[in-house]
């Protein structure tokens, strides 16, 4: 038999041959058996939403199901009931566990509260329904409840189909809720009429959005997922968010959801806990229910109706609400039974030594096949931290079918480099490794820094750089030597992160322009306080403060690199790198990025061996309109030099002049 193209392209995995062909004919299978040997497609299967929950029948009239094999009793209660249990909301049991009942028109109306009222042997609770897509709180008692959602006029797609143009990626990673200026919760309108221009304008053609997911604790950044088919109401309503994902199409900006099937809140009212009384109806009924990191519930992946929930998640969302795919959260942890919690992964033997959650990687594979089913532009990312191989390899070849994992370890670099390393001890050989130390068959997403660390407890790079005299000499004109130092490797760090891509880049919300401070939800600890909840996009917007120059090198940067087609597949070739000096040089295409980290000093006519031609300044990071010191002269045109020894091979010496941390990129002329 044919060896998968994952083991061909690799023969270090060879020695692990049988794990990955298992896994992969474990996919195959369970794919067989859940679309009946092959009779429909996954597509088919993953439609437990238009059966389960709420929907309008034909008659004007109303039907609810839900799965719930343990319950002896349910019964919807809500303000139709006056919240009792009454016989004419009673359910009727059905096969396999499904409960039914079906309702006249007006029995419900547009607007109301409901929950289910769950028997079960030796128990009874208020339960939301897993499928309900509409759960709202009070205001007052913050109680969630399920809310009938029946808009007389649904909404209508101004723009039909939206073919994104993401090559390279550029995604700004956002979160709804304190994406606004003011101290409260942003809202699905606000976003979209306020913040998505500013993206648009920024040049990034994708948005990744945190948080959508019905969540109870506000707190929790989303990840403590209660209702999964229900878009979280703090930030208004589904048409709302509709409306957001419309004006992004139009603005030619794809919209990646952040989407949580790692695991789930532990919340038995709000969730899923113990929807039906029992402890292992989505989740696991042993030991490994509970994450012991996360206070969360693991989801059983070898059941096949736990596979019908998530696989009918996905495809709802993109298709109800037109999402372009999905950064799955936690996969590590999804990936191995121990969650990948305390353990190294030094070499390949630590991927196939019989830890890994074969159920698991099933879902993620049959998953990733069925987005593309439905969508074959849907962009689907992995934030993976382990470096297992062919988490993004297609399926056909033997690999798990993600499009792009996140480069994880790049963000600990550079805060492993700002927290230990001295200015004169950054070496471009360590960096440029770094950066580019991946397998050359799978697409990642580079980036410096994400929402992790700007969390409370944490730092941004910005904010490890600068500190505390962000506070008192970011106006125009101070000339103070933390700033500008700050100032200087911020942009460095971005461009160089940039540059090396080979898939993507990320940047979220506001670290574009060095936001200072931290992010804090309101919590006990801090009075419930909104002061950190939220993006201060005056700074920026002010002419006397100098966020503005991080904010224009960041819209150049990545205009360069966007109006290059393909930039990230373009190869990567390095021609100079001195430790010494602390100097960086490598070409991509036409253009050549040169990086000079050393804090001290300057070069005058340093030569670096280029193609020969004549280049030109198309970036220079010591620009003054980016809060740089002018010193490079962008108007002069370099020629390269010749030189007996290696004009005869193409290339020749280029001169330059490298002021001390600072970064610039050359084109060459045609």
């Amino acid at each position: 038999m044919e060896p998968l193209p994952i083991i061909k392209n690799d023969p270090w995995l060879e020695p692990y041959t049988d794990a990955i062909t298992g896994r992969h004919n474990d996919a195959v299978n369970k794919e067989r058996e859940l679309t009946g040997g092959g009779k429909t497609t996954l597509d088919d299967f993953a439609n437990a939403h238009n059966y389960f929950g709420l929907h309008r029948t034909e008659d004007g009239g109303w039907i609810f199901r839900e799965w719930a094999p343990n319950a002896t009793g349910i019964t919807l209660i809500g303000d139709f009931s006056r919240w009792r249990e009454l016989v004419k909301y009673r359910l009727k049991r059905k096969e396999n566990g499904v409960w039914e009942i079906k309702l006249k028109e007006g029995d419900l109306r547009d607007g109301d509260l409901y929950k289910m009222k769950v028997h079960w042997e030796g128990g009874e609770g208020e339960r939301i329904p897993a499928y309900a897509t509409r759960v709202i709180q009070d205001d007052t008692t913050h109680i969630f409840s399920a809310q009938v959602w029946d808009p007389a006029k649904p909404y209508k797609w101004k723009v039909k189909k939206f073919k994104p143009d993401t090559r390279p990626l550029l995604i700004y990673e956002c979160h709804i809720g304190m994406a606004q200026e003011r101290e409260g919760v942003g809202t699905y309108t606000e976003f979209r009429d306020n913040i998505l221009p500013r993206i648009a304008k920024d040049g990034y053609n994708a948005i990744q959005i945190m948080a959508i997911q019905e969540h109870p604790y506000y707190g929790s950044f989303g990840y403590h997922v209660s209702s999964f088919f229900a878009p979280s109401s703090r930030f208004g309503t589904p048409e709302e968010l509709k409306s957001l994902i419309d004006e992004a199409h139009k603005l030619g900006i794809a919209v990646i959801m952040d989407i949580v099937h790692s695991h789930a809140v532990k919340n038995e009212v709000e969730g899923l806990g113990r929807l039906d009384g029992s402890y292992n109806q989505y989740f696991y009924g042993d030991h490994r229910r509970e994450h012991p990191a996360w206070d969360s519930l693991c989801f059983d992946y070898g059941k096949n109706e736990v596979l019908h929930f998530l696989l009918s998640n996905c495809k709802y969302w993109l298709e109800e609400f037109k999402f372009d795919g999905f950064r799955f959260d936690g996969v590590t942890s999804m990936l191995y039974y121990n969650h990948g919690l305390g353990q190294a992964f030094g070499s390949y033997g630590d991927y196939y030594n019989g830890g890994q959650d074969t159920n698991a990687i099933t879902y993620l594979t049959l998953a990733n096949k069925l987005i593309h089913e439905i969508n074959p532009r849907a962009i689907t990312i992995a934030e993976e931290m382990s470096g297992m191989p062919g988490l993004a390899i297609k399926v056909a070849d033997g690999g798990i079918g993600f499009d792009y994992r996140m480069a994880m370890g790049i963000p600990d670099y550079w805060i492993k480099m700002l927290k230990e390393k001295k200015d004169e001890d950054w070496h471009p050989t360590s960096i440029f490794w770094e950066l580019t130390n991946r397998r050359a068959d799978e697409k990642t997403i580079s980036y410096a820094e994400s929402h992790d660390q700007a969390l409370v407890g944490d730092k941004t790079i910005i904010f490890r750089l600068i500190d505390k005299e962000m506070y008192w000499h970011m106006m125009v004109g101070d000339t103070d030597m933390t700033v500008s130092r700050g100032m200087a490797l911020h942009k460095m760090i971005r461009l160089v992160t940039l540059a090396t891509i080979n898939g993507g880049y990320l940047n979220f919300m506001g670290n574009e322009w060095g936001h200072p401070e931290w992010i804090d939800f309101p919590r006990e600890g801090n009075g419930w306080s909104y002061k950190y909840a939220r993006r201060q996009w005056d700074l920026v917007d002010r002419e006397d403060l100098q966020y503005k120059f991080l904010n224009a090198f960041d819209n150049a940067m990545i205009k360069i690199v966007s109006e290059v087609k393909d930039f990230q597949a373009l190869p990567m070739e390095k021609l100079w790198e001195k430790d010494d000096d602390q100097v960086l040089a490598f070409k991509r295409g036409d253009l050549v990025f040169v990086f000079n980290f050393n804090p001290f000093k300057s070069f005058e006519n340093y030569g670096i061996l280029a193609p020969i031609g004549e280049y030109e300044v198309v970036l220079s990071s010591d620009n003054p309109a980016y809060g740089g010191f002018g010193n490079i002269d962008e108007k002069v045109k370099h020629l390269t030099q010749h030189d007996g020894l290696y004009s005869p091979h193409g290339i020749e010496w280029l001169k330059l002049y490298l002021p001390a941390r600072s970064a610039q990129v050359l084109r060459l002329k045609k």
